[in-house]
């Protein structure tokens, strides 16, 4: 028996989800939106299996966050915190709670500014980009820690933090410059 879906041909060559002028449609940028989300919620399970031993409270690589910088560079800005935004409360809704979601809320909306500021002056790779957006993610958790245990000495904690962003924002940067220019090749006609 045959299968009731068709194959659909597309010409080889040819991207399906982009239209004759090389534009993404809308359905094709949702698509990827959703594909994207997903992936982010699958590298932030699997960080939250698999935490870092190395003692220090709050560091982690930011798996998830590769995703964003790939996002922000394929699907632009808007579409990039979208994917975000929805990354953020699908984790805090399945695997963590109030306080984790206000603190990942604030890491994500402050990194996501300024990688979008970043991107756009159009002086960083996106090595650069993700950088910037481990170390502010840091910042923003750490402003929010500051206010809610209304607690500056908290601030004594940020060369560490500074540290760790810059650390995992190089090795999440160095991941993403791989998958863009892998993503390049494949849908360069």
């Amino acid at each position: 028996m045959r299968s009731p879906i068709r194959k659909q041909s597309a010409e080889p060559g040819r991207d399906p989800v982009r239209n004759s002028q090389g534009a993404r449609s809308k359905a094709g940028t949702v698509a990827m939106c959703a594909v994207l989300t997903a992936l982010a919620l699958i590298f932030s399970y699997i960080e939250f299996l698999i935490p870092l031993p190395i003692g220090i409270p709050g560091v982690k690589l930011g798996l998830a966050n590769i995703v964003i910088v790939v996002a922000l560079y394929t699907v632009g800005a808007r579409y990039a915190f979208l994917v975000n935004i929805a990354r953020v409360l699908l984790v805090a809704l399945l695997f963590g709670n109030g306080f984790s979601a206000v603190y990942a809320m604030a890491g994500a909306l402050v990194s996501f500014t300024a990688m979008y500021l970043i991107k756009k002056t159009g002086l960083f790779s996106p090595a650069g980009t993700s950088i910037a957006g481990g170390v502010f993610h840091n910042a923003g958790q750490l402003a929010v820690a500051m206010l809610i245990i209304e607690n500056a000495k908290l601030a004594l904690y940020f060369p560490v933090l500074l540290l760790s962003g810059l650390f995992t924002g190089l090795l999440i940067g160095a991941l993403s410059v791989l998958i863009l220019r892998t993503l390049l090749k494949t849908t360069e006609v």
